[in-house]
């Protein structure tokens, strides 16, 4: 009995959630947009067969996307993240290890038997993704990572396989390892890539039969693992609790810019305001704010950018509190004549919440510290039962004009009640 790794990744996964929800886009060309409709992030199968390339500005192909019938949507951040959700929740009784490596992506870990091949198991686990998702997936199966990274591509490239491919029960994996270039080896970058080029190795299985004292000159041991892991020697361990993080960041571009200060101070309070949220979930708190923006550099003048940071005597995440500390940072921020293109904050120094250092000179008593987390759970649960922005705070505006541009968003039919279709029977 031996360990298998699993890659499952969704196929096209901003388009196959849109398709989900909405029936009427299945077979149909479909692309989505990235923040304010600016450039394509996502494409279906029929839109990638049409040559539309990743990453083109809307506004330079809109005509073109019109005369071939391609629908157009703007990205659904709340859809996406629950579809994720349920799709990770789908994967685990399937596996004896997960993890979530991506928004669309997860390796797994599972027993093979002597001499098995798994691809019934793959193709048992794609229809049941289907069935209660609706979501196309790809399955690579091998002794490692990086080679499952490899099966998971091969999976997608030839119809043939049906969207698995167990790369660990091939007789001879050599050919399949020569059909993919250097440039698609998972943990091979470009400077990199380039330095295998100039030695003749361009695919996976000449980098894997490279000789081993020469690749660690270039990269290290961290060449050498992932040398070792073609070879199916597994180096790289599942992840199955992330560790913590030590940043949260929120930023967006503005659909208008900003040249007042009313204006910058409700982006402020909205960003904060999602901030604080994402520690919440995270359990953690924070003591260190730091607010950024910038202008265009495109606009034709000098560029402008700048940061101010603030430090609190007491680490939190009650909205209220980093309000407080972080909206009067707008005055130091804006400059007349500037106008702002983009803002962030950038929430710093993360503690778990269950740790809290209290301060001398700050006192917080722990029957009003009791009262402000329920509060604050209160307001989370509102909003993640009625959808985002049912309870918000009035600092943040009501419908600013610099709000990110989604002029062609799908409904949130998975976490807004409000959005859940309606069937005539």
């Amino acid at each position: 009995m031996t360990w298998a790794t699993v890659l499952i990744d969704g196929n096209n996964f901003y388009a196959s959630c849109e398709a989900a929800l909405d029936p009427s886009l299945i077979g149909r060309p479909l692309v989505v947009l990235s923040n304010n409709d600016g450039c394509i992030v996502a494409r279906s199968a029929e839109a990638r067969a049409l040559g539309i390339a990743m990453g083109t500005p809307y506004f330079q192909v809109r005509r073109e996307l019109e005369r071939l019938g391609v629908v157009v949507r703007s990205s659904n951040y709340a859809l996406y993240a629950d579809m994720s959700q349920r799709l990770m929740a789908t994967l685990e009784p399937w596996v004896e290890e997960l993890e979530v490596y991506s928004i669309d992506e997860a390796f797994g870990r599972l027993h093979r038997a002597a001499s098995s091949d798994l691809s019934a198991w793959g193709l048992a686990l794609r229809r049941q993704v289907r069935r209660h998702l609706g979501l196309p997936v790809a399955v690579g199966i091998a002794p490692s990572k990086v080679l499952a990274k490899l099966a998971n591509k091969l999976a997608k490239q030839d119809p043939c396989h049906g969207g698995v491919f167990d790369l660990g029960a091939v007789a001879d994996p050599d050919p399949w390892l020569a059909a993919v270039a250097i440039e698609d080896v998972w943990g091979i970058g470009r400077k990199l890539s380039r330095w295998c080029r100039l030695r003749g190795v361009a695919n996976a299985l000449q980098l894997r039969e490279l000789a081993s004292g020469e690749l660690r000159a270039k990269a290290g041991v961290v060449g050498l693992r992932l040398q070792q892991e073609l070879r199916g020697r597994s180096c790289l361990p599942l992840v199955a609790v992330p560790p913590a993080k030590q940043e949260t960041c929120v930023s967006r571009s503005f659909s208008e810019p900003i040249r007042e200060l009313p204006q910058l101070r409700e982006a402020i309070a909205t960003y904060i305001s999602r901030a604080a949220e994402k520690l919440r979930r995270q359990h953690q708190r924070s003591d260190t704010i730091t607010v950024f923006v910038r202008s265009s550099p495109f606009n034709g003048t000098s560029f402008y950018s700048k940061a101010a940071t603030v430090t609190l005597p007491l680490a939190s995440n009650d909205t209220a509190v980093l309000l407080a500390a972080a909206l009067p940072l707008a005055e130091r921020l804006l400059r007349p004549h500037k106008p702002l293109q983009k803002a962030g904050v950038l929430l710093q120094n993360l503690q778990p919440e269950e740790r809290l250092q209290h301060h001398l000179f700050a006192p917080l008593p722990p029957d009003q510290q009791r009262r402000r987390e329920a509060l604050m759970a209160t307001v989370d649960g509102l909003n993640r039962r009625y959808g985002r922005g049912t309870v918000q705070w009035a600092s943040c505006g009501l419908r600013p004009a610099w709000a990110m541009k989604r002029e062609r968003l799908s409904r949130a039919a998975t976490t807004r009640l409000d959005d859940i279709p309606v069937v005539q029977a």
